[in-house]
């Protein structure tokens, strides 16, 4: 490992070191990131599942400086190496998920066709394995004192980091930015379905806020459960933001009211189909919309600026293309922002 005293932040990203380049490993990072290879449960495009690799492989060519964080580099980010287990586990299931939702798009259910029902299980029992590998290594993380985070995959991803955080937190929001609410039950019949996320994640008592933003595809079943938690999940709508700032407001004024939902602890949940789909034009399922690059940072910073505190965060839904790394480029990007802003709100290196 390369003494930081002697790393050179202007030079190239060098591939034999860990993401971006840095001269860090899980032992001397600050930030450490969990990837998650896995798209099983996906209902649309997949691809989510190479999301890792393509973002640690783009990561290379991102230039280390940040005006928003002094000596960036210095934050002491690291990326584990992918559970192999999950590969495995990923490769293996995901056929099978195809078969099952193939089959519920010919209009039949498991009642119709013999098996099927054994397949769902076999689904579930192999997502549920997956949320306790995920857990597990961000435990460990924790408890050596460094912020975890995860980089998916698709969205189911990251219940386990939700999961682990509550051991070590009595109470924290969710900034989650997403084009979908995530608020399905059990979507296709797949309990930790990458759009039941937020469903499952609400479960979780320590988490006392829920606040969505960019939000601009759901179903009216979402739409109520958002109705009656009386409070405990907000949601700024898209094209609500949209009028807002059509009508005079600017996005300043926007974030304020977003920043002021969220308690002092706050955990940062973005699947980058939130962002306008020309900026993740591969991603699982894009929808007409959603933010620029700068406007999403811009609200994480604002949260920073608050005094709050990032405990923690995840990126998902990053799906490169076959010829093009547009995905992967703008995911190392925003992956990198994110995680010197976390760390700025931690106080650290």
């Amino acid at each position: 490992m390369t003494e930081t005293v002697s790393f050179d932040p202007n030079s190239i990203g060098q591939k034999i070191a860990n993401i971006y380049g840095l001269p860090f490993d899980a032992k001397s990072a600050n930030i450490v990131i969990v990837p998650v290879p896995w798209e099983v449960t996906v209902s649309y495009n997949a691809g989510t599942a190479d999301g890792p690799k393509a973002i640690l492989e783009a990561s290379f060519q991102v230039d280390l400086f940040d005006p928003d964080v002094p000596d960036a580099w210095k934050v002491g980010i690291a990326l584990l190496e992918a559970s192999h287990e999950l590969h495995g586990l990923n490769a293996s299931l995901r056929p099978l998920a195809e078969r099952y939702i193939g089959m519920l798009e010919e209009g039949l259910s498991p009642d119709d066709e013999p098996g099927m029902a054994k397949l769902l299980q076999q689904i579930n029992d192999g997502c549920v394995t997956m949320n306790t590998i995920v857990e597990s290594q961000c435990a460990e993380v924790l408890a050596q004192g460094k912020i975890a985070a995860v980089v998916g995959g698709d969205h189911s991803t990251p219940l386990g980091l939700v999961r682990a955080l509550g051991k070590h937190h009595s109470d924290f929001g969710i900034l989650h930015f997403d084009a979908h609410a995530d608020l399905r039950d059990a979507y296709e019949g797949f309990t930790y379905s990458h759009a039941s996320i937020m469903f499952n994640v609400l479960k979780e008592k320590q988490v006392t806020k829920l606040v969505q933003v960019g939000i601009r595809d759901y179903c009216e079943q979402e739409r109520q459960l958002i109705d009656d938690s009386k409070g405990r999940v907000k949601t700024f709508y898209d094209r609500d933001i949209r009028s807002r700032m059509f009508e005079g407001e600017t996005w300043k004024q926007v974030c304020d009211g977003i920043v002021k939902e969220l308690p002092q602890k706050v955990y940062v949940s973005f699947d980058v189909d939130g962002l306008d789909p020309k900026l993740c034009p591969h991603t699982g399922t894009p929808v007409p919309g959603g933010l620029e690059f700068e406007q999403a940072l811009y609200l994480i910073k604002c949260v920073v600026t608050s005094g709050r505190t990032i405990i923690a965060f995840d990126l998902n839904e990053v799906a490169p293309g076959e010829d093009d790394e547009w995905d992967a480029n703008v995911g190392a990007r925003l992956l990198y922002r994110m995680a010197n802003l976390c760390a700025k709100s931690n106080g650290r290196p």
